[in-house]
């Protein structure tokens, strides 16, 4: 097992299956429109919107490029998204540095 991908995704085990649960059923939604996403339990226990309400959604608008639709879901989309993939960029390159040392 050498290819630094494959090392990563097996260290990082949770967070690839909840991140590719989250990534492929919100492909399956835009495309199809199956809606297979988790509920929020927030709504659900208490009866109003969380902050995370509408991320799925705004995430699946800003595949199909319709900017307006994903702030108008939740305006905290563009915030997460850049933060994120910065977060997962970070974390693979010190995953590199750490075992091809």
């Amino acid at each position: 097992m050498s290819n630094p991908v494959i090392k990563y995704i097996v260290s990082n085990k949770i967070i690839v299956i909840v991140g590719a649960y989250f990534f492929l059923s919100a492909i399956l939604k835009a495309t199809t429109e199956i809606d297979v996403c988790i509920p929020c339990l927030w709504k659900a226990i208490f009866g109003f919107h969380c902050p995370g309400c509408g991320l799925t959604t705004a995430f699946i608008s800003l595949m199909e490029l319709d900017f307006r639709k994903a702030f108008e879901s939740n305006q905290l989309i563009f915030i997460i998204m850049p933060f994120g993939l910065y977060y997962l960029t970070q974390d693979y390159v010190e995953h590199r540095r750490k075992y091809n040392a």
